[in-house]
C-alpha cells in the first residue's frame, strides 16, 4: 500500500504562504472567495441596519444614527449565567466596540486583507454572542451548536485558507506588511 505524500506549506517565520499551497483547486478557491464575502456581506449587513436602521433587524426609531444603542439593547435583555459580565458592556463606549467590531470584520473580510485580526475578533464577538444567549441557546433545534458556530468556523476558515487572495486584495496586501503575518 502506497501513500501520496505532499510537501507541507512553509510556515517558518518570514515564509510567504500562498492560497496555491493551501487550497490548489481554482473551484475550491472561488468557493472560499464566496463563502469569504458572504460571512462579510453578514458583518457589513449587520452594521449598516444597526446604523441607519433599515427595517430589517433594526427599526429606524432605534437605529445608531437616530439615538439608538445597539450593544445596549442587546445586553439588556440578557439573562443567563454570564448577564452580570456582560453588563460591563451596557454603555456607549460598549456600543462603540460593537458596531467598530461588526464595520471592521466585515471591510476586512469583503476587502481580503486582515482576515486573520477578523477571524480572530469575529470569533470572540461570535462566543460572547453565543454566551450571552445562554441557556436560550441550547434550547434550539440543535443543543450544542447553533449559528453562532458557523459564522465563526466561516471567518476562521476564510483566514486560514488565505481566501482573500481570490476576488480580493490579499495578495497586495501580503506584499505591503511583509513579514508581519500577523496582519494577512
Amino acid at each position: 500500500m502506497s501513500t501520496i505524500s505532499r510537501p507541507a506549506p512553509a510556515t517558518s517565520a518570514g515564509a510567504t504562504v500562498h492560497q496555491e499551497q493551501l487550497v490548489r483547486s481554482p473551484l475550491a478557491r472561488r468557493v472560499l472567495a464566496v463563502a469569504r464575502l458572504v460571512i462579510g456581506f453578514t458583518f457589513l449587513w449587520a452594521f449598516l441596519d444597526k446604523t441607519f436602521g433599515l427595517g430589517f433587524m433594526t427599526p429606524t426609531e432605534r437605529a445608531w444614527i437616530n439615538g439608538g444603542t445597539p450593544a445596549q439593547g442587546f445586553i439588556g435583555g440578557i439573562e443567563g449565567p454570564f448577564a452580570g459580565f456582560f453588563q460591563v458592556f451596557a454603555n456607549p463606549f460598549g456600543d462603540v466596540l460593537f458596531m467598530a467590531g461588526l464595520l471592521g470584520i466585515g471591510v476586512a473580510l469583503m476587502a481580503g486583507a486582515g482576515l486573520r485580526i477578523a477571524a480572530v475578533s469575529g470569533t470572540l464577538l461570535m462566543l460572547f454572542m453565543y454566551l450571552a444567549e445562554l441557556p436560550a441557546a441550547l434550547g434550539g433545534t440543535n443543543p450544542v451548536v447553533d449559528s453562532h458556530w458557523h459564522e465563526a468556523l466561516l471567518l476562521v476558515i476564510a483566514a486560514v485558507t488565505l481566501s482573500g487572495d481570490t476576488w480580493g486584495v490579499g495578495k497586495r496586501w501580503a506584499r505591503i506588511i511583509g513579514h508581519r503575518t500577523w496582519l494577512r
